[in-house]
C-alpha cells in the first residue's frame, strides 16, 4: 500500500478544492475561536494534512466585534504597534480596539495562534472577517461551523 502525500499543485488546479467555512463570532470566546479558525486555515482537520503543503480552507468570520473575552481582559488587555519612528509606539485597549477596528481583534488572535512561517502567512490571506452578519461569499456555498 502506497502513502500519497498532497502536492501544492493539487490545490491550485482544483484537484482537491478548498472548502469555505462560516463562523459566527457573536458571544464566542476570542482565544477558543482563534484556535479553531487557525486549525481550519492550516488544514489540520483534513486527513490529507501534511506539514510542508498548504492544505487549508477559507474561513469567513461574521460579527467580529461581538466576541467576548474572560476575566478582566476587556479592560486590561493591550494591543501594541509601532509606527517605525523613534518614540512611535501606539497602544489600544481591547475595548477601544473593538470600537475602532473589530476585525483586527480576530485577525491578531488567529495570527498569534499560527506558527510563524511562510505557509501560515499565506494562509491568513484566506481569512475573511466581517463586522456584520452578511458576507459577499454566497457563491462559494460555505458550510456553517459551530464552535
Amino acid at each position: 500500500m502506497k502513502t500519497s502525500f498532497p502536492r501544492k499543485e493539487d490545490f491550485i488546479d482544483g484537484t482537491r478544492p478548498r472548502q469555505w467555512w462560516v463562523v459566527d463570532a457573536e458571544g464566542q470566546i476570542l482565544g477558543r475561536l482563534a484556535t479553531r479558525i487557525a486549525h481550519l486555515l492550516r488544514g489540520k482537520h483534513k486527513p490529507c494534512y501534511s506539514g510542508h503543503v498548504d492544505t487549508g480552507d477559507f474561513v469567513i468570520v461574521l460579527n467580529a466585534g461581538k466576541v467576548v473575552v474572560t476575566g478582566e481582559k476587556e479592560h486590561m488587555k493591550m494591543y501594541y504597534r509601532h509606527t517605525g519612528y523613534p518614540g512611535g509606539i501606539k497602544s489600544l485597549r481591547f475595548e477601544e480596539m473593538r470600537e475602532k477596528k473589530p476585525e483586527m481583534l480576530v485577525r491578531k488572535a488567529v495570527k498569534g495562534m499560527m506558527a510563524k512561517n511562510a505557509l501560515n502567512r499565506n494562509a491568513l490571506d484566506r481569512l475573511k472577517i466581517y463586522t456584520t452578519d452578511e458576507h459577499p461569499h454566497q457563491a462559494q456555498q460555505p458550510q456553517i461551523l459551530t464552535v
